[in-house]
C-alpha cells in the first residue's frame, strides 16, 4: 500500500524533508516505524524506539497499535512543550 508520511518539527530537520510517499506492507504504525528505522541513518536516530515519538493518521492523534490503510496520511513529531 501506498501512503503519505509527513515529519514535523527536529525530525524534519534531522530527515531534510517535510513529508514523502512511502510504499509499505505495514499493517499499524508500529511496523511502518519499525521500516522506517531500518533505513539507518537519520531515519534510525530521528525515530529510534526509546524516544519520545508522538503519531498521527489522517489528523488523529494515536498510538501505535492503530492500523494503516492505503492512502492514508501518517505524521511523525516530537511531543511538544508549552511554559
Amino acid at each position: 500500500m501506498k501512503v503519505t508520511v509527513k515529519y514535523f518539527a527536529s525530525i524534519r530537520e534531522a530527515l531534510g524533508l517535510g513529508s514523502e510517499s512511502v510504499l509499505t506492507d505495514a499493517s499499524t504504525l508500529a511496523a511502518l516505524r519499525d521500516e522506517l528505522i531500518g533505513r539507518g541513518g537519520a531515519y534510525a536516530d530521528s525515530l529510534a524506539r526509546g524516544r519520545a515519538v508522538r503519531l498521527a493518521v489522517d489528523q488523529v492523534m494515536c498510538d501505535e497499535a492503530a492500523l494503516l490503510a492505503d492512502g492514508a496520511e501518517v505524521a511523525f513529531f516530537p511531543p511538544v512543550t508549552g511554559g
